[in-house]
């Protein structure tokens, strides 16, 4: 018995080994499954490759961040025939630096004023009508008005009041001299003379700010010279082109009664198209004619362009100030401007069908003369559009072959293949 447990192993030594026994069988299962990987990922790999072509094209992409660099893709000539590829040799066009914008007449906006009465009444008469050629200063209408009948009696009793606090301080600086009134009556009387004059500046005030003049209120000195009407004056020289009152009407002092423009000077405005932005400035010189007159022409700049475009036509207004003269521009009349200077220069023009926007990237496919059916995608700038054709800034010369039909067809294909990092997109 004593011989059998001297022959046993200890339990810690049992345990280690195992744990290396299990250990080495895993070690054994990894090798051996390494190398039967390599073969199937090998064939795998053999499968998928893409042709020649396409490897290039991969290894040809540029970092998002960057310019695009050019990218080939290369087609069968039945996929070329099925997607109606048609190619086009590049020219240089000359164009002209102006642009054609319809506008119409409007009124100068800093020289229309909308009359209002100052005092709220009656309208008693109205002088006034459409399109009569008015002075400034000149009766448009008349409003009685009851406030201004009780602006006046208060002021004729506060001048009544004052005449009396003037002559009873004449009358106490005489008794003060004569030793018969004190200082403090004297004192008393031009504190509350000096209240009444001030309630009788207040209350002339209070009657020019009414519509009545100076030289009206000095003469009321009796409450026969009280007058009830007022009058409103035409504030400009200038065309009546709206009224909104007749006798009878009541109104107050937010009311509408005229508009009057002055049309010595008038705006022509129109709404330049988003592509064209590029091409117009604050100062650019303006050829300005109308149907109505077509022999007459006329020039300017342009004094503002709208810092925000219409999001339903994607326009921004442009504004160009000219004179009127003989008034013959009248409101609402259609004109066309010619913005931007004479000067022409040799352009790269392309169809517009031939451009496609990769994310915030324009580019165009060009023919490959080196090999049929071998397509080169390349970044360009585009510049401004006049009717289908687009100016090619850079990445385009003259005599280059583009696809100007077909070119959604080769970015599909390119999608597809995946020859572009995602990020591009």
């Amino acid at each position: 018995m004593s011989s059998r447990t001297e022959n046993r192993w200890p339990w810690p030594v049992v345990v280690f080994v195992a744990i290396g026994l299990i250990g080495l069988g895993a070690l054994t299962t990894y090798l051996v499954m390494k190398s039967r990987v390599p073969e199937a990922t090998l064939s795998s790999t053999t499968i998928n490759t893409p042709p020649p072509a396409v490897q290039a094209s991969v290894s040809a992409g540029a970092p998002a961040a960057g310019p695009l660099a050019d990218l080939s893709l290369t087609l069968s000539k039945e996929s070329v025939d099925r997607a109606g590829i048609l190619i086009s040799r590049v020219t240089t066009s000359t164009a002209g630096g102006r642009i054609r914008v319809p506008a119409v007449v409007e009124p100068n906006a800093y020289r229309s004023v909308v009359v209002t009465p100052v005092v709220a009444g009656r309208v008693t008469s109205v002088s006034a009508q459409l399109g009569q050629h008015v002075r400034r200063g000149q009766s448009l209408a008349e409003v009685y008005s009851p406030e201004l009948s009780e602006a006046q009696s208060r002021y004729l009793a506060a001048r009544a009041e004052l005449d009396a606090h003037e002559r009873e301080l004449r009358r106490i600086e005489k008794l003060v001299a004569l030793g018969s009134a004190s200082r403090q009556e004297l004192e008393k009387i031009h504190a509350e003379h000096t209240a009444a004059t001030t309630m009788v500046q207040s209350l002339r005030s209070r009657l020019t700010l009414l519509g009545t003049p100076a030289a009206e209120v000095e003469k009321l000195s009796s409450t026969s010279d009280i007058s009830a009407t007022v009058m409103i004056p035409a504030p400009i020289d200038g065309v009546i082109t709206a009224r909104d009152t007749n006798v009878g009407q009541n109104v107050d002092t937010a009311a509408k009664l005229f508009t009057v423009v002055d049309l010595s000077t008038v705006w022509i405005v129109g709404s330049v198209y988003e592509r064209d932005l590029g091409r117009v400035r604050v100062g650019s010189p303006v050829t300005i004619t109308t149907p109505a007159y077509p022999t007459m022409t006329l020039s300017g700049t342009v004094s503002y362009l709208d810092p925000q475009l219409n999001p339903d036509t994607r326009t921004a207004q442009l504004r160009v100030a000219v004179p009127n003269r003989g008034s013959l521009l009248r409101l609402g009349l259609y004109a066309e401007m010619q913005v931007g200077d004479e000067a022409s220069a040799e352009r790269v023009m392309v169809p517009r069908a031939a451009v496609q926007v990769i994310g915030d990237r324009s580019v165009i496919y060009l023919a490959d003369s080196t090999a049929t059916g071998r397509f080169i995608e390349r970044e360009v700038r585009v510049g401004v559009a006049a009717d289908d054709q687009v100016e090619i800034v850079s990445g385009l010369h003259s005599g280059d072959s583009v696809v100007v039909k077909g070119s959604f067809a080769l970015r599909a294909e390119r999608e597809r293949l995946g020859l572009r990092p995602a990020v591009v997109q």
